[in-house]
């Protein structure tokens, strides 16, 4: 049976949350096509309790989960095992084609593992860079590393279409498809109101700052920097409550809750699930992070972003005036913040500028692309 006269095999591998939740309706709208593919959803589960999260949410149930997860876990052990538990499922299973999303640990072993099976990849959210190979890290090099192997690149914007032609991939193996970030949100509101999340019930009258920070370059003297600028913040304003997540990693931990906990108008949270986080954003006046999602969700709401990071590989939000750089120095995330929090000119251009990441189609038009390539492939 030739590829064209039957379902498409696809393996869909992810190991975070930010993959589950940009994956999610990719998957979703496959299954919902049984005449052209049969996914096989594969998990690392490289992060495992926020990865359990999005599937219990989006009603995923993985064919495969390697489990790999080990309380502080390296690089280097992340990566051997996931290559391992990879290699005998691809081996067993021969799908037509591997996707891949993101700049995990996950996303290039899955790349790799594929690639010693010869079996295409296309990499969805491809091109993306910061030009530093150790900002971030280690996703900087996990996206080049699986620019090299991929076979078909999804790229969001046109800014990361060019960023590819520049390190010489073929165009005709480039596709500017928007981001399914935006998908997955629009998916999201659709299902009806979500309900108030208590905390937000208890901030009448405040304006929230919603905080996530966790990058492994942000950890130990920036964390405790982004730290002290909340501190002073929330001195400064007196309608001014700060609410953050904090992730699970222990590093992250150690300097988050002794900095901040107790503090008065500091709410310290476990991570949200994802439809939480969505409600706090859409309750936010304004959005600091270090996450690659929440600067392409949080202007769909219309919330500007300061990025807490020395560089991003997102500019399409900086130029588009949805978000600033502001790195992890104390005074400057100070300076950028009062100014949004006391100018409201300034704070109303960030809010009402359009969003460049998508327009909730680009699953659609990924689906299309797949099919196309591996017919082209193997017919």
């Amino acid at each position: 049976m030739t590829p064209a006269s039957r379902p498409l095999k696809v393996a869909i591998i992810y190991g975070t949350r930010p993959e589950a939740i940009k994956l999610a309706p990719l998957i979703q709208r496959m299954a919902k096509q049984p005449e052209r593919f049969t996914p096989l959803s594969i998990v690392t589960a490289q992060h495992r309790e926020m990865l359990d999260q999005v599937l219990e949410l989006f009603s995923i149930k993985p064919e495969y989960d390697l489990d790999i997860i080990k309380p502080r876990q390296t690089l280097a052990e992340i990566t051997s095992r996931a290559i391992v538990g990879l290699d005998g499922i691809l081996a067993k299973e021969m799908p037509d084609v591997v996707v891949v999303q993101g700049d995990t640990s996950t996303t290039f072993v899955g790349a790799l593992a594929a690639f010693y099976h010869k079996i295409p990849v296309a990499y969805v959210e491809a091109g993306l860079r910061t030009q530093d190979k150790y900002s971030p890290f280690p996703e900087e090099m996990n996206r080049r590393l699986t620019t090299v192997i991929g076979d078909a690149h999804f790229a969001p914007t046109e800014e990361s279409r060019q960023c590819l032609l520049a390190e010489g991939i073929p165009t005709e193996r480039v596709w500017v498809t928007g981001n399914t970030v935006i998908d997955a949100l629009q998916d999201v509101l659709s299902w009806g109101d979500l309900s108030e999340h208590p905390v937000i019930k208890l901030l009448a009258g405040q304006r929230m700052i919603f905080v996530t920070s966790h990058r492994r370059e942000n950890q130990g003297k920036p964390q405790e920097q982004i730290c002290d600028a909340l501190l002073e913040l929330v001195q400064k304003y007196p309608d001014v409550t700060v609410v953050f997540p904090v992730h699970l990693s222990p590093a992250v931990r150690d300097t988050v809750f002794p900095k901040l906990k107790g503090k008065e108008r500091i709410i310290l949270l476990d991570p949200t699930d994802y439809i939480e986080t969505i409600h706090f954003l859409q309750a936010s006046y304004l959005v600091m992070t270090d996450s690659g999602g929440i600067q392409e969700e949080a202007p769909s709401l219309g919330k500007p972003v300061l990025v807490l990071r020395e560089s991003t590989e997102r500019p399409e939000g900086i130029a588009a005036g949805t978000s600033k750089l502001v790195g992890t120095d104390k005074d400057r995330i100070v300076a950028e913040a009062s100014e949004l929090l006391s100018n409201p000119e300034a704070y109303r251009k960030m809010a009402e500028t359009a969003n460049p990441f998508g327009d909730g189609k680009a699953c659609d038009r990924i689906l299309d692309l797949i099919a196309q390539m591996v017919v082209r492939r193997q017919s």
